[in-house]
Parts: structure tokens; C-alpha cells; sequence
């Protein structure tokens, strides 16, 4: 039997055929292209991990028209032929394993990140992007219209299977389309057939230049979730317009800059939360629909199919996590590597102008550098101490280099401290990336040892060649005036989280980054009542912009008070006394008190290896307290060395 039979059927997309119906969709990555932005053997290794990996079809992102348009600095460039043979090479590389490979060409409008933006109308982005752009004069949009047809022509020219225009996500084509974006007075502006004549001229112009027989997606949004934007029920209106015009298929998502769902939601939003536009969508067209939002399993996946909801489904994150997603679904019960819905190594790092990654795969944009995991030249011993996640990234990748791995663990359980944020409110399928590990651990042999101590007899036992210490961290406790003759319950974030819910009603939690944060809502939602006293600058600075917007969300539902820049005077017998800004308030009546502020290392003596010929390695909080990216950066990378 054929394991998820209809994400895995041939589908049909005007005279192009892919093998399966899971689509890699266009992602602005931020990195892969040179100076000129031709696209290089970066770019290029990235899609050919991906093809490989079994996806059906993939597009590059953030394909851009004209120079006015460039929505990020280090992204493929279409505007004039000398892009094609670049292109070309990509295409030639990536055509043996059988994946239908397109291009998304988009013009970011006043969505771009630099000082030549232009729109419909001289109106700013509502949020991310700064500055106001220059309203297009009509000979702009033509020219604008035939950059589209230009670069659709190239994109054929070099061998490209299909294209998508990129008409969603607050982009020029949106922004000519929604009401608060576009205040024309002209053609372009006003009535519904006016603010879509820009889309519809330019899809003309793709067939009349890249010819009919070629396929062309069309990226719209179901709803850009904002004030006076492009709502639903237009989308209804244009999909049968779009397919009478030419469209091969329509890929539906939602969300612009500053809305109140996000384009890329975190964890918090459900998985396959834009499926419903999708579906609505597919009622009023016969063309495909491809359906995307937060659709990370196979199984999900196969079943919009199969209920009818989506023809396709487009899986961007999950393709980061883990490119093999395809082929280990097909293979019925090999691990997958998850996305975790953080937000941070992806749409964060690229918003900050950096080159894309992602928290739990270290090797997106590295599979240029890492043709091959080539087996160690000798097997040796090697001792990992603490199941943390560096500790298991570190173990994972030993063992698959052919070493005999020993990984032992004070508790009883793989995690660490990263296993109490998986029990914050919203955060569970954080936990999804332990689940990884230990089935990688098991697969792949690795001798695990819980309730186990570091020891001098266990050395003399093991005799380990290698010994990698990833012990962790541990709650640092402040030092304030009065801290120590208050009357509240003092606790830790660890103890908390932990499963000691400290009694009373109304707690103060000191700290402001994201353990704090979701320490206040795991307190909320036991139904506390919650004051975070930051005494720094921002909220979850360490947090994805994305994730953090979701949880602030969930602080504000809960009526959670926050202080910042807070300056705490002293700690009084039931309360504290603080200064946030030029006012000083007191807190009265408190009855417990959480630090969530930082963490200390906790490194094991290093005499214990002393006269030994074990290679001694610190990764992980043992190191320096650092967040699960760098973790799991570090264990692979180390893994990976030895």
C-alpha cells in the first residue's frame, strides 16, 4: 500500500505534471547569489538537498522583476539576460532528480528594504519596513508590467518548468489590489476591476512573452487580515478571473506586513491555519489550489488532499528542517527532523537583513560546504555528558560519523531545561525536536545512561577517547536589596516549570526575556495573576519578532502586567518597590516571587580528566548560556569534527 497515497499522486498543472503534489514554496532565504545577484553554488547545493529529498516541486524566492522591487538585498535578480546562464546552471543541476523547478517573481513595492521604494500610492508599509514610498507614475507601471513578462521569458530561457507570480504578502501586486494600500484616482485605482488591472496586464504580458503553453502560478492572499485590505470575498471574485486570463494554478495564503495573523505564523497559530482560504477558494475554480500555512506533517498533508480541501500543499519550514521530509514520509517511519514554529532562524534572521537558517537543521545554506557526511577515519569512544539539546545534537552526529557514542544523563529523562519550555502554554510541539533526537539516539545505537553521575570510576570504565561536556545551565539568582528578608515564596523559572506552582495568587515574575515571558503564561494560565518586572530594555529580545507578537497576544488575554526598564529600589516583607521610567510604583499583597532573569553554567571539574588521554570538549550552556540554535549548532558542528 502506498503510504499517503494522495500527497503522493502525479498532479497535473496545465501541460506540466509533477510527480507528487507537495510543493517546496518560494522562500526569501537572503542568501545564494553574488554581487551581480546571480544565483551561486550556494543557492544552488540548497535546492539540490530539497530535489533530492523527494518534493515534487520547488520554487526560488524572491525572484525580483526590477531593480525598484528588490524586497531583500541578497536575492536572485531577473531584470536583464545576464541572470540566465546562472540560472541555467542551477536548473541543469537540479533536473536529474526529477522535481518540477520554478521561479516566483515578485516586486516587493513598499515592502522593499531599501530607499527606491514604490507603490500604488506614496503610503509607508504599516510595519517591518520603513520609509514612504514614491507613488508610480502611469509610464512606471507599464514598465513594471512588461519586467514581469521580461523576466518570465528569461526564467523559460533557462530551462525553468513554471513560474508564480507573487500577488499576496503585501507586495506592489497586493498593494495595488487592497484599499488602504492603493488610493488611485486614476485606472489603477478605486473599483475592484481598476486595482486588479495591474495583476491582470501583467499576466498578459507573461503569456504573451513566456508563451501560453507555459505554466504560471498566481500566489493570492485569502485575506490580508488588516484594516480595508484585501478581504476574502474579493479573492472569490478574482480566482475565476484569473483562470479565464490563463492561470495554471492559484497558491492561497494571507497576512501582510503589520497584520493581526501572520504571514508566517509561530507556534501559537494552529497547524494548517490558512487551509479554509484554500478551500473556499477551490469552490469556485476548476483550476489546482495549493494550500499552505503551518502544514509541517505528511499525514496532515495527504489529508486536505484527500477531503477535498487543496489540490497540493506547499510545506516551507518543513523543507528547511528537514529536506529529506518526501522521500523518510514515503518510507513510513523514518525520523523526521521538525520544524519547531520558532520563527527565528528563518523570517527573523532574513528581516534582520542576514542570510536564512533554521534553529533545528544547522545546515541550511551549508550544504555547499557539507557535500557528504563522510565516515571518521577511526572509530572511537566517545562520552557525552548531559542529554541536553547540544548534548544530543553533539551524539546524534557522532554516531553517525561511525563512532561508538555513550551519552549519560543525571535525570531520567533526554532534554534538559529545553524539556520544561515544551510544557509552556502553546509550546508543546517545541518537544517535537527532543522526539527527534532520542529516535535518532535509538536508530543509530547510541548507549544512553540516565541517573548516571560523572565520575572517576565511570572513566576508568569507559575509557573514552573523546569526552563531550554539555551540562547545561542553571538559574543565576540576582542580588537586590531586601531580596533576602522578603516574606514571598522565592522560586525559580526551573521550578516552576518544573511542577512546583508556588502558592497564592498573585505572583511577580522578575526577568524579561522569553523564559520569563512564558513563565507569566504558564502562571496566567493557572489561573495567577502576573506582573513581569523587566529591568532591560525589550520583551523576549532573544525571540523570533513572529513568535514574539503571538505570546505578547496571549500576555494581553491574560492580563498579564508588564514594567520595563525596570529599576527595582528594594523587595518589601509582601511586595517590591520598583522605578519604571521617571515613576515608582509598589507592589503590595504579593505572594510569591519567580526569577527568570539568566543562567549560570554549570561546568564539571575538569581534574577529573586530569593524566587522561581523553580530547576533552565544553559545548552547550556548559559553555556559555545561549539559546537552542546555537546548541544545536554547536553539538552538530563538534559532531561533525571529530
Amino acid at each position: 500500500m502506498t503510504v499517503f497515497p494522495h500527497l503522493f499522486n502525479p498532479i497535473t498543472i496545465g501541460p506540466m505534471t509533477a510527480k507528487n503534489r507537495l510543493l517546496m514554496p518560494a522562500m526569501s532565504i537572503n542568501f545564494g547569489v553574488d554581487q551581480q545577484g546571480f544565483v551561486t553554488e550556494q543557492l544552488i547545493d540548497y535546492f539540490l538537498a530539497r530535489a533530492r529529498g523527494g518534493a515534487g516541486m520547488l520554487l526560488v524566492g524572491g525572484g525580483a522583476v526590477h531593480p525598484t522591487g528588490v524586497e531583500l538585498p541578497d536575492l536572485p535578480k531577473l531584470w536583464n539576460d545576464a541572470c540566465i546562464p546562472s540560472l541555467t546552471r542551477m536548473v541543469d543541476a537540479v533536473r536529474p532528480y526529477d522535481a518540477c523547478f520554478g521561479v516566483q517573481l515578485m516586486h516587493g513595492g513598499r515592502q522593499s528594504y531599501h530607499d527606491q521604494k514604490v507603490a500604488p500610492s506614496a503610503i509607508p508599509a504599516p510595519a517591518v519596513v520603513k520609509g514612504v514610498p514614491k507613488a508610480l507614475e502611469l509610464v512606471e507601471i507599464d514598465e513594471l508590467v512588461a519586467a514581469f513578462g521580461d523576466a518570465a521569458r528569461r526564467c523559460r530561457a533557462a530551462g525553468f518548468d513554471f513560474i508564480e507570480i507573487h500577488a499576496a504578502h503585501g507586495y506592489l501586486i497586493n498593494q495595488f489590489m487592497a484599499r488602504n494600500s492603493n488610493k488611485r484616482e486614476d485606472h489603477y485605482g478605486g473599483s475592484f476591476d481598476n486595482r486588479i488591472r495591474f495583476l491582470m496586464e501583467l499576466l498578459a504580458d507573461i503569456k504573451a512573452k513566456a508563451g501560453r503553453d507555459y505554466p504560471v502560478g498566481i500566489r493570492i492572499n485569502g485575506n490580508d487580515f488588516i484594516k480595508d485590505g484585501w478581504t476574502l470575498d474579493d479573492t472569490l471574485r478574482l480566482a475565476p478571473l484569473l483562470e479565464t486570463a490563463g492561470a495554471d494554478y492559484l497558491h492561497v495564503s494571507a497576512g501582510v506586513y503589520g497584520s493581526t495573523e501572520l504571514t508566517i505564523p509561530s507556534v501559537y497559530a494552529p497547524q494548517g491555519c490558512f487551509v479554509h482560504l484554500a478551500e473556499a477558494v477551490k469552490q469556485v475554480v476548476s483550476l489546482p489550489v495549493v494550500a499552505v500555512g503551518r502544514i509541517k506533517h505528511a499525514d496532515m498533508a495527504d489529508r486536505i488532499i484527500a477531503e477535498g480541501r487543496a489540490d497540493a500543499v506547499a510545506m516551507g519550514r518543513a523543507l528547511l528542517a528537514d529536506p529529506e521530509l518526501p522521500n523518510k514520509a514515503r518510507a513510513n517511519g523514518a525520523a523526521i527532523r521538525p520544524c519547531i514554529g520558532c520563527c527565528l532562524g528563518c523570517i527573523h534572521a532574513v528581516l534582520q537583513l542576514e542570510p536564512g537558517g533554521c534553529v533545528v537543521n544547522p545546515d541550511v545554506g551549508r550544504e555547499y560546504l557539507l557535500k557528504d557526511e563522510d565516515s571518521a577515519d577511526a572509530s572511537r569512544v566517545v562520552l557525552v555528558v548531559g542529554g541536553g539539546p547540544a548534548g544530543l545534537a553533539a551524539a546524534r552526529m557522532g554516531a553517525v560519523r561511525g563512532h561508538r557514542v555513550i551519552l549519560i544523563e543525571e535525570g531520567n529523562t533526554l532534554g534538559g531545561l529545553f524539556r520544561l519550555a515544551t510544557r509552556a502554554p502553546g509550546r508543546q510541539e517545541a518537544g517535537d525536536i527532543l522526539a527527534y533526537f532520542e529516535a535518532e539516539l535509538a536508530r543509530l545505537q547510541v548507549d544512553i545512561r540516565y541517573q548516571t553521575l560523572l565520575t572517576a570510576g565511570l572513566l576508568d570504565d569507559i575509557a573514552p577517547d573523546i569526552a563531550v561536556l554539555a551540562t547545561g545551565s542553571l538559574p543565576d539568582t540576582p542580588i537586590i536589596k531586601g531580596f533576602s528578608g522578603t516574606k514571598m515564596a522565592i522560586s525559580s523559572v526551573v521550578e516552576v516549570m518544573g511542577g512546583e506552582l508556588p502558592e497564592g495568587d498573585q505572583v511577580i515574575v522578575l526577568g524579561g526575556g522569553q523564559s520569563a515571558l512564558m513563565l507569566a503564561d504558564f502562571l496566567a494560565e493557572a489561573g495567577k495573576t502576573v506582573v513581569v518586572l523587566n529591568r532591560g530594555r525589550h520583551f523576549g529580545e532573544e525571540m523570533s519578532s513572529n513568535d514574539r507578537f503571538y505570546l505578547r497576544e496571549r500576555l494581553n488575554r491574560n492580563k498579564v502586567q508588564l514594567y520595563k526598564n525596570v529599576v527595582v529600589e528594594a523587595f518589601l516583607p509582601r511586595g517590591v518597590r520598583f522605578r519604571a521610567g521617571e515613576k515608582t510604583d509598589v507592589l503590595e499583597d504579593m505572594d510569591a516571587l519567580v526569577i527568570s532573569e539568566g543562567m549560570t553554567a554549570i561546568r564539571p571539574d575538569r581534574r577529573l580528566f586530569k593524566d587522561r588521554v581523553t580530547a576533552v570538549h565544553l559545548i552547550g550552556d556548559a559553555k556559555e548560556p545561549r539559546n537552542l540554535m546555537l546548541a544545536i549548532a554547536e553539538g552538530e558542528e563538534l559532531g561533525r569534527s571529530l
